[in-house]
């Protein structure tokens, strides 16, 4: 029984137990550093020691970029990159669904692939007529106002404000005799222009190509793209001298006149017109003679 309590008591006493640490000069036994510990005391400062280390790694690795360099955890400059690549992959393809959509029109208009649309002419004429009922077309303050502005400008200016709008002039793309014209009925959204084989097909207005390639039924076809919505089709070309995206002018030479697809029956152009994704009649605007 009396081991036992000696036994705490021996413990306390070395952990209790004062030392003296001292520093001297090896030469001169000269101290240098005197410090009073016990065993206690080491322990304690040890182990605050050791938990501060801890804390400032845990610091220094959560704070600072020196984290990217540990195993497991990823880069700031990669996370910045990925999202930008995200954004970047929507919005292309929003592009390519758009170009998608665009490309399906111009796929109907290559295929002549028309949906019938039947307008009641009566009841489109009472509906103008109810809408102008229910709008009030008196002249406000401003409106007064900006029309003298362009009343005057109008007067006194030749060149830039009295420049008409309706300046839109199609031009033939060859002159020739038309062996088949424009029928609707029978889904023949052209007119076919009989014409000697390599003579130069014109641009009918300016515009930009935006098809240029080969196909199996009309051989080298070409779509140019007007402003009004307006697009030009020419088919069974014998060669092409322009390409997509190409800029051109009205009169300009953008193919020849050939024989080529499976649904051609002799040197022809076969053009077409068309405004807003419906089908046009040529003759209405062009003199081919």
């Amino acid at each position: 029984m009396d081991e036992r309590k000696k036994k705490p008591k021996r413990l306390k006493r070395k952990l209790l137990d004062k030392y003296r640490l001292v520093v001297l000069n090896e030469d001169t036994f000269e101290e240098r550093i005197s410090l009073k510990l016990t065993r206690l005391n080491v322990f304690v400062l040890v182990s605050l020691s050791a938990i501060l280390l801890v804390l400032a790694t845990l610091i220094l690795i959560a704070f600072t970029p020196l984290r990217e360099y540990i195993p497991g955890y990823s880069s700031t400059a990669l996370k910045k990159q990925a999202t930008e690549l995200t954004f970047t992959a929507d919005s292309l393809q929003q592009i390519i669904t758009m170009n998608d959509k665009y490309y399906e029109s111009i796929k109907k208009v290559l295929q002549g692939d028309v949906s019938k649309v039947d307008f009641n002419r009566d009841s489109i004429i009472q509906a103008v007529k109810l809408e102008v009922n229910e709008v009030d077309l008196r002249p406000n303050q401003e409106d007064s106002i900006l029309r003298e502005k362009v009343d005057k400008e109008d007067k006194y200016n030749l060149f830039e404000s009295a420049t008409s709008g309706t300046n839109f002039v199609l031009f033939p793309p060859v002159n020739g005799t038309i062996s088949e014209p424009y029928n609707l009925k029978e889904k023949h959204y052209a007119v076919d222009l009989v014409v000697a084989k390599n003579t130069p097909i014109k641009a009918t207005a300016d515009g930009s190509v935006i098809f240029a390639e080969w196909t199996a039924e009309t051989g080298y076809v070409i779509i140019l793209e007007h402003s009004q919505g307006l697009l030009s089709v020419y088919k069974h070309n014998g060669s092409l001298t322009k390409t997509q995206g190409d800029l051109v002018k009205a009169g300009e030479v953008i193919a020849t006149s050939g024989n080529t697809g499976d649904y051609t029956t002799g040197p022809h152009l076969h053009f077409e017109l068309w405004n807003n994704g419906y089908p046009i009649n040529p003759t209405n605007f062009i003199d081919f003679k």
